[in-house]
């Protein structure tokens, strides 16, 4: 069933309604065969959906907790950790109060369980689904629609996006979903959205888009959802988000939600951006983003008018970075950037998002206002250190501690709201380790071993490797405030 032509014979009903050339019975009869209409047609788009549809259950080794979750499971029913993902602010804007803190404490480990949804991108079995669902899993098993179910393998994580790819091997070609272009999405536009809501496979909603470039949510470090009030619950996140000619415009990642269910705001990733990113993780693992060396604000009308401006466009250059490559094309302090390529810039956030998704090496063109005159420089794009999985933390671990350390650069400094602190910015915490008993957390900043100032990894591990007392001094700072622990080293 051709969804235009739906529409075409509401808006015929609608006029001959309206002009008087149909009684009310046969209105009522119309009206009826349109919905009966409109109801073939989502039929037909799940039909050609569903097969392309997993259902994902993981299972991961976790550290038994002392008190109960008290939102009962995860809010979005995928993450088989036990721990928050999106750390307590999250909870705090999505669900009115922050959870319950554990003590660090010594306990058991266990099997932890978890589920979510996903879709396949090529017939040889590559699955596209959140970060947040697969995760660092021990096992993740993929059921199809037909029930098969198969082993998967984690083929590469993005966290700072919420992407990962996944895959499966089958004895034949396996049925798979067209990437659409979200770029023409419009608000209004009918969505459908399909994944596994409590376990409750392959479950298909309706609803259409409420907003678009949804950013500053706190979910992600890269931003940019598709707002939805298609019924998305606890299992969806990872299944694709549908348009009506059965392509997928984006992945659903989250929920607004004070009560743990659907209240009528879902986000999704945008398309587009997950074919960028998809490239990076079946060929490399990980995903090298694109750097400028700029710290940037957005130009309010108040800041316009403070630098003697006649328009609140663009975006404003707070800070440039020494020997980046802002600074070698001349971008200045004060500078306003209006346009990337020929297209306005007006949000710092879409901005970044551009910036990070292009490749290092690429030549952008950048128009700004220089103490009020446009000029157009060109940029060569540099790429930026991260501290994602595939990137080079694993030869930054420090396993007496239990925890891997990234040098800090200016971008994570800005990210992690460090300013000009120095230190090693900790990338992740093993459960049940000497770190993890501490309380040291992942984002957590290392500024000293034992009195001594630290900035690289390789510095902190030196300092454990010539440490003869029985305990490490570490002065750790979390957010604005630091402090000092003393970890008991094994003998």
């Amino acid at each position: 069933m051709n969804i235009h032509k739906t529409l075409l014979s509401v808006f015929t009903l609608f006029l001959l309604i309206t002009t008087g050339f149909l009684s009310a019975a046969s209105a009522q009869d119309a009206g009826l065969e349109s919905l009966r209409e409109t109801g073939r047609a989502f039929r037909s788009v799940a039909k050609q959906v569903s097969p392309a549809v997993v259902f994902i259950q993981v299972e991961k080794s976790v550290e038994q907790q002392g008190r109960a979750n008290p939102f009962g499971n995860n809010p979005f029913g995928n993450n088989p950790f036990g721990n928050n993902p999106f750390g307590d602010e999250f909870f705090r804007r999505f669900f009115g109060q922050p959870p319950q803190q554990q003590q660090p404490q010594k306990a058991p480990k266990r099997r932890s369980s978890g589920q979510g949804s996903g879709f396949i991108i090529s017939t040889d079995g590559y699955i596209m689904t959140n970060n947040h669902v697969v995760g660092d899993a021990d096992k993740v098993t993929v059921q199809l629609l037909d029930g098969r179910e198969f082993s998967a393998e984690i083929v590469g994580t993005d966290p700072p996006t919420d992407i990962a790819i996944i895959k499966i091997d089958a004895d034949e070609k396996l049925p798979l979903l067209k990437l659409g272009d979200s770029d023409r999405l419009e608000v209004g536009d009918w969505v459908l959205a399909f994944g596994n809501p409590f376990g409750l496979s392959h479950t298909l909603t309706a609803g259409i888009v409420s907003a678009k470039g949804r950013s500053g949510m706190g979910l992600n470090d890269y931003e940019n959802f598709i707002q939805t009030d298609a019924a998305i619950n606890p299992g969806n996140s990872g299944g694709p988000l549908i348009n009506l000619d059965a392509e997928v415009i984006g992945m659903n990642t989250a929920i607004f939600s004070r009560s743990g269910g659907y209240m009528g705001i879902g986000f999704a990733i945008p398309v587009n951006m997950i074919k960028t990113i998809r490239e990076q993780l079946v060929e490399h693992g990980s995903v090298t983003r694109g750097r400028l060396g700029v710290y940037i604000q957005d130009l309010t009308r108040e800041l316009a008018e403070s630098f003697d401006l006649d328009q609140s466009k663009g975006i404003l250059v707070a800070q440039v970075i020494e020997d980046s490559p802002a600074a070698a094309a001349g971008l200045q302090q004060g500078d306003v950037i209006t346009e990337l390529n020929g297209e306005p810039v007006n949000k710092v956030a879409n901005f970044r998002n551009r910036i990070s998704l292009t490749r290092p090496g690429t030549k952008i063109k950048l128009t700004i206002l220089h103490k009020g005159k446009e000029q157009t420089i060109k940029v060569k794009i540099g790429a930026m250190e991260t501290a994602g999985k595939g990137a080079s933390v694993e030869s930054s671990k420090v396993p007496k501690l239990g925890m891997s350390l990234q040098k800090l650069t200016p971008e994570l400094a800005e990210r992690f709201g460090y300013g000009d602190a120095q230190g090693v910015l900790v990338t992740a915490v093993e459960a049940d380790s000497l770190a993890a008993r501490a309380g040291i957390k992942q984002g957590d900043l290392i500024e000293e071993i034992n009195r001594k100032s630290v900035s690289t990894p390789e510095q902190v591990k030196q300092l454990v490797k010539e440490s003869n007392k029985k305990s490490l001094l570490l002065l750790v700072r979390q957010g604005d405030a630091s402090r000092y622990l003393a970890l008991k080293l094994k003998n």
